[in-house]
């Protein structure tokens, strides 16, 4: 047995099945096969249900924990000798959701490329649930997300606060209420009484994402029968849709500020709702013998851009 086998079948396990085990490997599926054969007469006992899609046996969960210490021993160990040999190069795998990524990573990237260019950069996106466990199950080496909770075995650093806006067009407001319309913002920005807006149709963000689970949950707590217009898991999908008057919808300000454009913003009533809707994106990355320095150096860099603005 050696590390390769431990490597083999941690992707048999992900996949459970051969071929798409062996195709991720680039290797044949009968060299997988038989490496797993071998692991199991050395062990003296099956690690696998051969069945559709592949299972496995109590063994084989006991088995796949350590293999899963092994593969993370072994990548600190190629990168710390990576950063003795001072050769700043591999691959770094960063998970982001995707509207947060496309407001906040093209910057960060462009500059993290000019200071090392022999670092190559995968992007995971997801949900901050499906994040989670891609970190865990070590496919991505950082996490830029929302953490509600402390992880064990994840260190966190935080790197900025976000806060949920609700959005309306000014032709929507215009439409429903007339002449209304400003005293009505203005009785809303005072006590933060959502309620006051019954009239108004809603756009509802994700359920499994913070911002769009904070704001269906105002929603729900001051209306009891909201008017929903249309829902979507795409934010970018919301906010075009609340551009044209097709409803007011929930939106984290930082992509607010860098989705939409000077014009556009003026087409829009922004409230807040101040420390109610208030939540922390944080760096998260698996606690290790080892930190990489490519991990550092690109959350550190991070943290310099963010604090200019």
């Amino acid at each position: 047995m050696n590390f390769l086998s431990m490597k083999y079948f941690a992707a048999v396990a992900k996949e459970k099945n051969f071929t798409h085990a062996a195709r991720a490997l680039h290797i044949t599926q009968q060299t997988l096969s038989t490496h797993i054969a071998s692991i199991e007469k050395e062990l003296g006992c099956p690690l696998l249900l051969r069945t559709t899609p592949l299972q496995l046996t109590y063994q084989g969960e006991v088995f796949l924990r350590y293999a899963r210490q092994f593969e993370k021993l072994y990548l600190s160990l190629n990168q710390e000798f990576a950063d003795l040999r001072a050769e700043t190069k591999g691959l770094l795998r960063v998970g982001i959701a995707h509207t947060r990524g496309r407001a906040l990573l093209p910057e960060i990237i462009e500059a993290y490329h000019k200071k090392y260019p022999l670092i190559e950069l995968q992007l995971i996106e997801g949900t901050n649930e499906f994040l989670r466990h891609s970190l865990l199950d070590g496919d991505a080496d950082l996490l830029i997300a929302h953490f509600p909770v402390e992880m064990p075995g994840v260190r966190l650093q935080p790197f900025y606060e976000e806060e949920l806006v609700l959005l309306i067009a000014n032709r929507l407001l215009d439409e429903i209420y007339g002449e209304k319309a400003l005293g009505l913002l203005q009785q809303i920005h005072r006590p933060q009484d959502l309620s006051l807006l019954a009239d108004c149709p809603f756009l509802l963000g994700n359920q499994e994402d913070v911002g769009g689970r904070l704001g269906n949950q105002m929603i729900a707590e001051a209306l009891v029968s909201p008017q929903i217009t249309a829902q979507s898991t795409n934010i970018e999908t919301l906010l075009e849709l609340c551009l044209r008057g097709t409803g007011a919808c929930f939106c984290p300000d930082v992509l607010v500020r860098r989705l939409l454009s000077p014009v556009q913003l003026q087409s829009v009533q922004m409230l807040r709702f101040e420390e109610r809707v208030r939540y922390r994106i944080s760096f998260g990355w698996l606690e290790r013998p080892y930190c990489w320095s490519a991990i550092s150096h690109f959350s550190a860099l991070a943290l310099s851009l963010m604090h200019r603005k």
